[in-house]
């Protein structure tokens, strides 16, 4: 069929189901924005403020969804502006789609300077993605369109990029549009599998560690059977809470490692890099066996040895496993009783932890079950990987090993869009809530109903105190002058409250929750405990009484 590179390009997207973009329209993007617009009726464009919100809101759509995320951008200096929520989406395995525009074709190389030019873009790009490519005709356009599907859908999902000239996205061909590729993933060697059965199966103490690879696959009704099956507790990362629920006593979080994993004699690790929440690697005894299984084979060659190694798709190993332990499974005695009383045990140390706990109680207290939250780097929000219960999966997401400051209330936007059946919270800090301020008007403009909640100490309170700390009370750079953050809202048009204390904010959330839009809750606060030190001496502390 004749048609431009830009309606190619839409016609490809909706070929692979996608019905909502995020992205911003730029001189070398005109044909394709003119494209969109005549899909509108099945195609929504949600546009932003800045660059960089609408990579991280389609981040938050993909995380949230399962689905892949697109977004849009200008090239030079706009999709430079996303490499941040690039980086984010690689480190959390989020399948997200980067469409960027070029310079003209016959331009690309030669470094005349013209608008938006950046030298070797694609290559800069190929760093934070995990495949990318160029068109240069109309007929490349779908091609790259399905391969880009198809590289997300394989494996271990990241981002990948693909970019267009401006005369491609403009010139007329006869283009086919071709239908979407099958994923490649794989099942794991068989034999690997039943060894793995056979030594879980037998163990008298089989534990499970869980990561974000897990929620990737759609594997947490696989992991939750298994763990039934060999009464194993499940430690799940930052990444991965949410995969068996809180209320079920196998649910642990890391803070349960030093007294789980010594006395463990079998453990699975599944979809996880196996590092503690400090980044340091999990440490293996040799008299215990290590089961890993992992879509990315080169992540099974990092960190502790394993006896078993699959490269696999967790979900397709993970129900084989399920199958062949049932034939080699040992009789055990329920561990409810010890397991529920290290969770209590546990759970008072983090509630120790003032004024945080107080917030956090209080906010998931006010929250529906299936409520997804999004946590910034903030003194609440780390509180909170550890400290809020968490009951499904997709519903608990942080900036992983990026630690990205000020990705949370963009990347809660997207999963907003994503979800529009269900209440999304970003918890934030004064600091890293400033980075995306200006999607307040995206959120009002597109009557996105996130509720955002900004703790305010008026500093980059974790740098302040790190300095005064470190540096006999030094502080510089840290301090932070800042606007009324709820009168703020008001003037972007969205609900402005200002809280003081936990109740206060209890009562913010059932008004946040009451209302149909968005929603912008000010905590005043001052300076609190460093939560990650209180955690970081626990571990150590715990590790050197194991030992």
């Amino acid at each position: 069929m004749r048609m431009t590179g830009g309606q190619a390009l839409v016609a490809a997207l909706e070929s692979e189901a996608v019905k909502i973009t995020f992205g911003l329209p730029g001189i070398q993007l005109d044909w394709a924005f003119d494209a969109l617009h005549a899909a509108r009726e099945r195609v929504r464009v949600v546009h932003t403020r800045h660059e960089q919100a609408a990579a991280y809101m389609a981040d938050g759509f993909a995380r949230t969804t399962g689905q892949p995320g697109v977004f849009i951008v200008v090239p030079g200096p706009g999709v430079l502006n996303t490499l941040s929520a690039l980086a984010t989406a690689y480190a959390c395995n989020s399948p997200v789609l980067c469409i960027t525009g070029q310079i003209n074709s016959d331009l690309i190389g030669i470094g005349r300077g013209v608008l938006h030019e950046v030298d070797d873009q694609l290559g800069i790009l190929r760093h934070v993605t995990k495949w990318a490519g160029r068109a240069l005709t109309p007929r490349d356009v779908p091609i790259l369109v399905h391969e880009a599907f198809r590289q997300m859908r394989s494996g271990r999902p990241r981002p990948v990029e693909i970019e267009i000239p401006p005369d491609v996205l403009q010139a007329v061909d006869d283009v086919d549009i071709g239908t979407p590729l099958p994923a490649t993933k794989s099942a794991g060697n068989p034999d690997d599998l039943l060894r793995a059965a056979r030594s879980l199966g037998g163990a008298e103490r089989p534990l499970i560690l869980a990561g974000g690879g897990v929620i990737a696959a759609g594997a947490w009704d696989e992991v939750r059977a298994l763990s039934e099956m060999l009464e194993a507790p499940v430690v799940m990362s930052d990444n991965g809470r949410g995969i068996v629920s809180d209320r079920d006593y196998h649910a642990h979080l890391q803070l349960a490692l030093p007294e789980l994993l010594p006395p463990s004699d079998a453990i699975l690790a599944v979809g996880t890099r196996m590092v503690d929440f400090s980044r340091q690697p999990i440490a293996i005894a040799p008299s215990q066996t290590l089961i890993r299984i992992d879509a990315d084979a080169t992540q099974l060659s990092r960190g502790p040895r394993a006896a078993i190694s699959i490269a696999a798709d967790a979900r397709a190993a993970l129900t084989t496993l399920v199958n062949n332990v049932s034939a080699h499974n040992r009789r055990r005695p329920s561990r409810q009783a010890e397991l529920d009383a290290l969770k209590r045990s546990i759970r008072a140390e983090i509630d120790d932890a003032q004024p945080q706990a107080g917030f956090g109680h209080a906010l998931r207290n006010s929250l529906p079950d299936d409520t997804i939250v999004v946590s910034e780097s903030t003194q609440v929000g780390y509180w909170a990987t550890f400290g809020l219960p968490i009951y499904e999966p997709r519903t608990y997401l942080t900036a992983g090993y990026q630690g990205t400051l000020g990705y949370g209330y963009p990347t809660a936007l997207g999963a907003q869009v994503g979800n529009p059946s269900r209440r999304v919270v970003s918890i934030n800090g004064d600091g890293g809530f400033m980075f995306n301020v200006q999607e307040l008007a995206t959120a009002a403009q597109h009557r996105i109903p996130v509720t955002t909640i900004v703790f305010d100490d008026g500093a980059f309170g974790n740098v302040r105190r790190i300095q005064e700390h470190s540096f006999g009370g030094r502080v510089i750079a840290s301090d932070l002058r800042n606007p009324p953050f709820a009168r703020l809202a008001e003037m972007f048009g969205v609900q402005g409250i200002r809280a003081e204390g936990a109740d206060g904010l209890a009562g913010a959330m059932r008004d946040a929750l009451a209302h149909d839009g968005p929603t912008l809750i000010e905590v005043p606060v001052g300076p609190m405990p460093m939560f990650l030190r209180l955690v970081r001496e626990r571990l150590a502390n715990k590790l050197a009484t194991a030992r």
